[in-house]
């Protein structure tokens, strides 16, 4: 079993220099206990770089660890021979010859009551899968101990959002599909007791019957992804919903621009709900948990709160991999520091974050622990546009989508990128469509719009084009599709 976790309401109040030599001696444990011994794939890893797991003693010592991507990922999974490579798989021989004298004694005489709970610890039982920024979902095992460790960050991000009422009433939004999002959501309802309601997202019940529960359950607290919960807001203030009990909006998936959650927070005020805090989460599926933000104003994002006996972030420089300094931008690279079934270490998660890691103590919490900016961009989203005939532009897609959704006047949008007439050697155009708010005309604030993209991208929507937000909605898939299309790419590969 592994060094048992201290309390969280101690743990986020733990000086730096403490939070460091927790994580020191839970690291410690994990490489040489665990990731090295029964990870086909790190120990291999290790061998060849002619590592010794005793050589790990600190989180410093992580940089000479090799790195992990998702094509290790997706090449280990595709290989029968493979495929369980990155599982932890105890077996007597691993144990015989990695474990200390004591925890093999132990295991020795506690006798089938110590097999069958190691069998439970290290037995996958539950699993969920990459959400397709690969060709081929990468799934990711969970044992009973993991699904403990679920429960336990369910907690620990509620508390965070401040959602300490036991009679709190939670709305999860969620599509019902085996993605991390919807299940660390339940899961916090499990672990803390409080109602959590699933409605399975737009897909499932559609608009309609994630409103009617809305109006049924009165929640206080509604979590989702920021595209579908800002339909249903805006579906919601159009046939007078009564969601006045609504105190809390939690959203996950994506970046949240101040300009929508103004949008969602006038929305949800015609709707009878007064003074609603809107923050946001981070979270990917090869960490097997997720990460909040505080309450705070609108156009303040305090950072998401990390959990440092559980996982280490380091921030290194895309290109050269070196670490950056504090405050610098760069690559995030996930290390979990618990955990059984699936198991990576040095995780290149491809997320590129604004002024990296902060340390001191939030100003709008007081918890200690660190905190990664909320400016988040994904390295996929960088896509080189031919734009003219000199030379290719990089553009950040994420970023014009901030740009977009920030402006109050527009309603839905979609980026399409495609070849002119969809002659593959032609140059590439950049279609924006957009919605705009009710009552203004078409082409509305199109000079502005254009302006801000060119300031953010350097770069300019070959043309703009106007339509309905009926029109939009079946564009983005928005109750057929388990995330909605914001970003087409119709060029051939």
């Amino acid at each position: 079993m592994s060094r048992p976790l201290i309390p969280w309401s101690r743990l986020s109040q733990l000086d730096r220099r403490e939070q460091e030599a927790w994580s020191n001696q839970r690291l410690v444990e994990h490489v040489r206990q665990r990731l090295y011994p029964f990870s086909a794939h790190y120990r291999k890893l290790f061998d060849q770089a002619g590592i010794r797991p005793e050589k790990v003693r600190s989180i410093r010592d992580l940089a000479s660890l090799p790195l992990t991507t998702k094509k290790d990922l997706i090449d280990a999974q595709m290989d029968p021979e493979r495929k369980r490579d990155f599982v932890l798989i105890p077996t007597p021989e691993k144990i015989r010859a990695h474990w200390s004298l004591g925890r093999k004694l132990a295991l020795l005489l506690g006798g089938e009551t110590a097999r069958e709970a190691l069998r439970r610890e290290y037995t996958p039982n539950f699993l969920t899968f990459t959400t397709g920024r690969s060709a081929e979902p990468v799934g990711f095992a969970y044992t009973p101990h993991d699904l403990d460790l679920l429960g336990e960050v369910g907690g620990r991000m509620l508390d965070v959002h401040a959602i300490h009422d036991p009679q709190a009433r939670i709305l999860n939004c969620f599509p019902f599909a085996p993605h991390l999002a919807f299940w660390q959501t339940t899961f916090a309802g499990f672990e803390t007791g409080r109602m959590m309601l699933p409605t399975g997202g737009g897909k499932l019940m559609g608009t309609a019957g994630n409103l009617r529960l809305a109006e049924r359950m009165k929640p206080t607290v509604i979590i989702g992804t920021p595209g579908f919960l800002y339909h249903m807001l805006r579906e919601a203030e159009a046939k007078r919903s009564d969601l006045s009990a609504v105190k809390l909006v939690i959203l996950g998936a994506e970046k949240v621009t101040p300009g929508l959650k103004q949008k969602m927070s006038m929305a949800l005020e015609a709707c009878g709900a007064r003074e609603v805090t809107i923050s946001g989460t981070y979270g990917f599926t090869e960490a097997r948990m997720a990460f909040s933000e505080c309450p705070a104003p609108h156009d303040v994002s305090p950072g998401y709160h990390l959990y440092p006996d559980l996982g280490i972030f380091e921030v290194l420089d895309p290109q050269t991999l070196a670490p950056v300094g504090e405050g610098e931008s760069g690559e995030l690279v996930f290390t979990p520091l618990d955990g059984r079934g699936t198991m990576v270490c040095r995780y290149r998660t491809g997320d590129l974050v604004v002024n990296g890691i902060v340390h001191e103590p939030c100003p709008h919490c007081g918890r200690r622990v660190p905190r990664i900016t909320s400016e988040l961009r994904r390295a996929s989203d960088q896509k080189d546009m031919n734009l003219t005939k000199i030379k290719g532009t990089l553009v950040d897609l994420a970023h014009i989508g901030s740009v977009v959704s920030d402006m109050i006047e527009v309603e839905e949008w979609q980026v399409v990128l495609k070849k002119v007439n969809d002659d593959p050697h032609e140059l590439d155009e950049f279609i924006l469509r957009v919605s705009l708010r009710g009552g203004l005309e078409r082409g509305f604030g199109e000079k502005e719009l254009r302006q801000r993209i060119l300031d953010a991208t350097e770069v300019a929507p070959s043309r703009i084009e106007y339509h309905t937000t009926k029109e939009m909605l079946e564009f983005l898939g928005m109750e057929t599709e388990m995330k909605e299309k914001r970003f087409l790419d119709t060029r051939p590969k």
